[in-house]
């Protein structure tokens, strides 16, 4: 473990006022400013080769384990029984982001792990998704940290707009819930969103949106499971050589799948379960903050139009096939 130490800490200095700054100001996020801080600091961390293994440790241990804790936040039988009506809404969606990330991924020749971060970021959770999902397919920091900043740019525009907008086409209380949970990205901006209309109507609006966005959550175990078997079938047609599934399969998600049973079937009660969500989203911010230390800022800039084209283009596709089969079912 010391080896770890120097790095690890440094990570802790950079997590503990992101997570505060991320209480404060919760649309746009510990992760985000984590990540902003991490950048800052990175010239002085990148040339340390003490701090290297601690980080690196942080940035791919630590992300696995707050996937898994994640696992404590979902009551199945809840997200089940509520989650029905949003679920073809939910399939909808994560289907058409995934399809034009494929399709702009091939036409804008974007480099292919960022383009599945961003797809997967924008169909299913955000930064949790970004987050299980990295370790399958080996994505490096700088693409991880480039895609959780496309999504965060386009959770901050849904958390704002959205309200109004919903209010001018005249969705009803259910609806907007449907459409804050299928639509928007983050868990903070959704939570966000959803307060700030029942601000306006009087209204209860954010359990629904809650709910619904723990149901995507869900998709993270399908999702990851395909990538690390199309991983395995890749790097075999491309070497030749047989891949050991063992060693990308993410057993992690099985954990957390585990995690959810266990909440589940045992009726873990809130005072077990938040405190474990809460660490959860404290070893995100943790390892946004290592990756922050890793990724060249002017690199991420120079590159980052045609990611964020894709973001934008995810995020309409998701928009408008939420409200359209909300118009469809007769829920709008």
């Amino acid at each position: 473990m010391k080896k770890y130490v120097a790095g690890i800490a440094v990570c802790l200095a950079v997590a503990v006022p992101a997570w505060f700054l991320g209480k404060l100001f919760p649309v746009v996020g510990g992760p985000v400013f984590a990540i902003l801080l991490g950048m800052i600091l990175a010239p002085f961390v990148k040339e340390r080769a003490v701090f290297r293994p601690g980080v690196t440790f942080v940035s791919k241990k630590i992300l696995q384990y707050a996937v898994i804790l994640l696992g404590f936040g979902m009551n199945l039988s809840v997200v089940v029984e509520t989650g029905r009506q949003s679920l073809p809404i939910i399939l909808a969606t994560i289907t058409t982001s995934l399809v034009i990330a494929a399709v702009l991924y091939r036409l804008l020749k974007i480099p292919s792990k960022s383009a599945i971060l961003i797809g997967v970021g924008s169909s299913i959770c955000g930064g949790s998704a970004i987050a299980a999902t990295a370790p399958v397919i080996d994505a490096d920091d700088e693409e991880i940290a480039q895609s959780i900043s496309v999504i965060f740019l386009f959770n901050i525009i849904a958390a704002l707009l959205f309200p109004a907008f919903g209010s001018a086409i005249g969705l009803t209380n259910e609806g907007f819930g449907l459409f804050a949970g299928t639509a928007i990205n983050d868990t903070s901006s959704v939570t966000a969103a959803a307060s700030a209309w029942d601000g306006i109507h009087n209204s209860n609006t954010l359990e629904t949106a809650t709910i619904v966005k723990l149901t995507r959550t869900l998709a993270i175990i399908p999702i990851t499971l395909c990538l690390a078997f199309y991983r395995a079938k890749k790097e075999k047609n491309t070497s030749g050589k047989s891949v050991n599934l063992k060693k990308i399969f993410p057993f992690f998600v099985l954990f957390f799948l585990l995690a959810s049973v266990a909440t589940t079937v045992f009726h873990l009660p809130a005072a077990v379960t938040d405190p474990l969500k809460n660490l959860s989203k404290f070893f995100i911010v943790m390892a946004m903050a290592a990756i922050g230390t890793n990724t060249n800022l002017i690199s991420l800039i120079k590159t980052g139009m045609k990611p964020i084209f894709m973001g934008l283009c995810c995020w309409c596709g998701i928009t408008a096939v939420s409200l359209y089969l909300q118009n469809i079912l007769g829920i709008w």
